[in-house]
């Protein structure tokens, strides 16, 4: 749980929808309304594997089906032309690991870059030579890359895989904005674009992509929140023109709004139960694989269908209804103001903006303020991508408990 420090100049744009990488926009409203933006993500880092059982490896360890990876089925492929031959792309994955209990620890989003096995040749009719074993990478939380690679080899015993931080090779980025959640038709010409990936770390960049492409992907979360990618370190991505790289702030903002939690500063490590942080909704939990570590406590809360507080986004207001800033910090009691009652906790703040954890009985009852601060009104917002059953199994619940 943290709040980011807050920038000492806010940007105020009148006909632009961009900002400078220094600085981050002032009023929600201005980030919902610009255009495509970028950041390169400073708090995450990157983790290879390699080895003949790296899937093997991590299905038995992670949330989320890896099989799709080692073995893509033709609805997970994507076709791409490059340069020199075209080769097929695989989408990665979003999965989190757990402790023995079912308690949150890290998430991460799996790639597997294009293999040669996988890459068709000139003619397009069929694939290419064999390229041996499995590599994939992990954008993880950076904060946590130290103890998760202590914690992943702990694991391996004597498991065919090796694994190690590439951080000081590769850098995560994010491409996000209104014009990308609304606009589909820019989907294919994004994912046809990419640095040299691989072992081409030298990232020559082509307008085309190559065939060993680095390559932006839809986030596998959701679309609103744009297209991810692993990228050369100390180079700037593809379709990242200089003026729409974005302080990571914004990122984070928009994040906020579409209440997604990130990370283990986000995502109390060893508390927070994935399921009532939404992770089965961010398609980051398959209830159809095998076991993994803390599979009993998501399969038993999940078929039970009782989950009675969830992540939401909040907005902090004074009791005019103006957004207030830098008054709410991480952990701050959400009560009923009528009442008295613990609705949740804040989990992440960052302005007027916030994360909570709340009841769903006491979320939306429009009285909800933080404890020890009367003036501070906070509204609770329900996503526009939640399921509605939702909060219509937490009606019926109420309804006969």
């Amino acid at each position: 749980m943290y709040r980011f420090k807050q920038s000492l100049h806010f940007f105020k744009p009148k006909n632009s929808t961009f900002i400078n990488s220094s600085r981050r926009f002032s009023h929600q409203s201005q980030l919902e309304n610009a255009g495509p933006m970028a950041s390169r993500l400073k708090t995450r880092s990157v983790i290879r594997f390699t080895g003949p059982e790296t899937v093997k490896f991590l299905q038995g360890l992670v949330t989320n089906d890896l099989r799709r990876l080692e073995n893509p089925q033709p609805e997970d492929r994507t076709t791409l032309t490059t340069t020199n031959a075209p080769f097929v792309s695989v989408p990665p994955v979003y999965a989190a690991l757990l402790t023995p209990q079912g308690r949150f620890l890290y998430d991460m989003f799996l790639y597997r870059p294009p293999r040669d096995d996988e890459k068709l040749n000139r003619t397009g009719s069929g694939p290419g030579p064999d390229s041996g074993e499995l590599e994939l990478f992990a954008d993880v939380d950076g904060s946590e890359l130290d103890e998760l690679l202590q914690t992943l080899k702990k694991y391996r015993l004597r498991s065919k895989v090796e694994i190690e931080s590439v951080a000081d090779d590769f850098s995560c980025w994010q491409r996000f904005g209104q014009d990308l959640t609304q606009k589909s038709s820019e989907e294919p010409d994004t994912a046809s674009l990419g640095w040299g990936g691989g072992f081409d770390r030298s990232g020559q960049s082509s307008s085309q992509g190559n065939n060993c492409g680095w390559l932006w992907y839809r986030d596998p979360r959701l679309d609103c929140l744009g297209f991810r990618g692993i990228f050369p370190f100390n180079t700037t991505p593809p379709l990242v023109e200089a003026d729409k790289e974005t302080n990571e702030e914004n990122y984070l903002l928009w994040r906020l709004e579409k209440g997604v939690a990130e990370g283990s500063a986000e995502i109390p490590k060893g508390e927070a139960v994935p399921l009532e942080y939404n992770l089965a909704g961010l398609n980051g939990i398959s209830f159809d694989k095998g076991c993994y570590v803390g599979q009993e406590l998501i399969a038993r809360t999940h078929h039970r269908g009782v989950i009675r507080k969830r992540l939401l986004p909040l907005k902090f207001v004074n009791d005019s209804g103006k957004e207030v800033e830098q008054k709410v910090a991480p952990r701050s009691e959400v009560i009923d103001a009528s009442s008295g009652k613990k609705a949740g906790t804040v989990t992440t703040s960052l302005g007027s903006r916030g994360l909570g954890l709340l009841r769903l009985d006491e979320a939306f009852k429009g009285s909800l303020t933080i404890r020890g601060l009367d003036d501070v009104k906070v509204q609770a917002i329900k996503p526009e991508w939640w399921p509605a059953e939702w909060l219509s199994d937490q009606q019926e619940q109420t309804s006969t408990a």
